[in-house]
């Protein structure tokens, strides 16, 4: 288990309860919008929205705001923005590969936000092609050990979905990362509620084949850079393949 895998885990809870609060809340109404807008606005025959509308509740983000994200996507409700999906890549301290997934009504302002960051980060950005081929899209989903979950074994979860095509069940420690092929995910996820089992987020991601360990000085410098690209209002997915110990976390804090 990598610690990157640990904060990669771990970070959106962690921003939710400091000052990115609000940054967080508009990234996950984004993710709604989108969805209702490319689905439909019924999240029963729309799984992506489904989920969408699931993290943004996890997250305590009010109803009413996810509500209104519903009917702007679905066209129900005027102020809905014509958001595009743009991704950009690049290097980071270590030759660290970072991919960057934008959702924006305005790609000159999302590639100035991405390469800015970037540039004053210790990063440098890369041709189309140079760093994706490194990163798999697979379904994950997180599943919490605590609250509703007391007591839950990883053979548990591994039980739960396997027969639902998970491939893999991580033990990250505060919860557990089941992976499955992106159009398993839905399955997966199906398979967990109907076991009775809580789960944080459900989405597709990006993982890496391959991660770059880093010491401590590259890889203080390597999470500014990723806090940095989150920080961009276009910027909904920041993907990396560093990996850092859990010695070098803590020391880090």
């Amino acid at each position: 288990m990598s610690g990157h895998s640990k904060w990669a885990t771990t970070k959106h809870k962690k921003a939710v309860v400091d000052a990115k609060r609000s940054k967080m809340f508009a990234k996950l109404i984004k993710d709604v919008e989108v969805a209702a807008r490319t689905g439909g606005g019924d999240p029963v025959g729309n799984p992506t929205l489904y989920d969408a509308i699931q993290k943004a509740k996890k997250s305590s983000v009010p109803g009413d705001n996810i509500d209104r994200a519903v009917k702007r996507g679905a066209g129900l409700e005027a102020g809905g923005a014509d958001y595009q999906t743009i991704s950009y890549e690049g290097y980071g301290p270590g030759g660290v590969a970072v991919l960057v997934e934008c959702l924006t009504d305005n790609r000159n302002r999302a590639a100035s936000e991405v390469r800015t960051a970037m540039t004053r980060n210790s990063g440098a950005m890369a041709d189309p092609g140079s760093v994706a081929y490194l990163f798999t899209r697979k379904g994950v989903v997180i599943v919490p050990r605590a609250d509703a979950n007391d007591g839950l074994s990883e053979d548990g979860v591994l039980a739960a979905v396997l027969d639902a095509g998970a491939e893999e069940v991580n033990d990250l420690g505060e919860s557990f990362q089941v992976v499955s092929e992106a159009s398993d995910l839905v399955a997966v996820r199906t398979a967990l509620q109907q076991a009775g089992i809580d789960y944080e987020s459900a989405e597709s991601s990006l993982l890496p084949s391959m991660t770059v360990p880093l010491e401590v000085d590259a890889a203080r410098k390597m999470l500014r850079l990723v806090d940095a690209l989150e920080d961009c209002d276009d910027v909904q997915d920041v993907y990396s393949n560093f990996d850092v110990s859990d010695e070098i976390l803590a020391e880090l804090g």
